[in-house]
């Protein structure tokens, strides 16, 4: 069996039980078909006026298109740590990088469309930069940095623009930021 997990064209993910050992390795397209708990990172850039760096996803990605989200997220790569993933992926989706700092992880489940479930065990990390991303065009449609409050009232007032994993970490991601910015 190949083990080789970063230079194919399928991508893998780590299954992973509750407390996020991991159980084993599955492509990733089949792991959200099936809804099977995986491990996942997500990244929020904030700048020297407290405004977090949200990006546009592209059109073209095979969920959750032209949908406004967290800076970065996405899946480490089999035995990959997950700061590094999460470095990796803010360079990747981004071109940008920054000092990022842990913070929390969580499990979420949200279900995407009939075909697709997110169900992940996701670690958070904050990083401070007041860079102009260069991202990606086929990861990233769109950017702005946007104050929290305002950020809520617009998710408030259109939903529906707004991936579900953000609408599901906004509440928290306010309330760690508040311990750090008191």
């Amino acid at each position: 069996m190949n083990t080789d997990y970063t230079n194919n064209m399928i991508e893998y993910v780590s299954l992973v039980d509750e407390q996020d050992n991991e159980i084993g390795v599955m492509e990733k397209m089949l792991v959200h078909q099936e809804a099977l708990l995986h491990r996942a990172i997500s990244v929020f850039v904030f700048n020297d006026r407290n405004e977090l760096l949200l990006q546009q996803r592209a059109a073209e990605k095979y969920h959750s298109g032209l949908l406004w989200t967290n800076t970065c997220c996405s899946h480490p790569r089999p035995g990959e740590v997950v700061i590094e993933a999460a470095k990796r992926r803010l360079m990747e989706e981004m071109k940008m990088a920054c000092n990022l700092t842990y913070e929390f992880s969580f499990t979420y489940k949200a279900v995407l469309t009939e075909e697709l479930t997110e169900h992940e065990l996701d670690h958070v990390f904050f990083g401070e930069s007041n860079a102009h991303p260069q991202p990606d065009p086929a990861e990233v449609a769109d950017w702005k940095y946007m104050p929290l409050q305002e950020i809520e009232k617009d998710m408030e007032k259109n939903p529906a623009i707004y991936t579900s994993w953000f609408k599901l970490m906004l509440d928290k991601i306010k309330t760690v930021r508040n311990d750090h910015t008191d």
